[in-house]
């Protein structure tokens, strides 16, 4: 599996989601600008020392991405949409993004991929689940359709 995250902001959330993708053998892919410098502390603490294991890829931007990923099945995670997430179908080597944390990914974006774009089920009552909590619910949505390969 793949997962994107557009413009990160918060190196904690990357680092989490950097430590969730090591440890299911999932490539990690970075669209910058990044908000932080991949050598950040907060990064580092977060992942856990395993930055350097992780598989990492990092793009200029959404462009460069799609050049150096022309066949990616892309599925965009967005808040408040109305595909929940497990109304998908996963394959080994979809993508999964996942936009910045203050503003989501570019309505631009999901306009290129209206049957794509999914969303976490919540309440009213906050804006948005974290983003290190978000990439892990959907990224082992998409692991348990696939019976968890590699993973005991």
């Amino acid at each position: 599996m793949n997962i994107v995250l557009y413009q990160p902001e918060i190196p904690h959330n990357t680092g989490a989601i950097g430590r969730t993708c090591l440890i299911t053998g999932t490539k990690l892919h970075l669209i910058h600008p990044l908000a932080f410098f991949l050598d950040e502390k907060h990064l580092r603490r977060a992942g856990m020392d395993y930055w350097e294991e992780i598989e990492t890829y990092e793009y200029a931007n959404f462009e460069d991405f799609l050049d150096k990923n022309p066949d990616a099945n892309i599925y965009l995670a967005e808040s408040c949409m109305s595909k929940p997430y497990t109304d998908m179908e996963y394959k080994m080597g979809d993508y999964i993004m996942f936009g910045s944390e203050s503003r989501g990914i570019p309505k631009e974006i999901l306009e290129r991929y209206p049957n794509k774009v999914i969303s976490i089920p919540m309440n009213e009552k906050g804006r948005s689940l974290n983003l290190s909590v978000s990439a892990g619910i959907v990224l082992y949505e998409a692991l348990r359709q696939n019976g968890f390969p590699d993973l005991h």
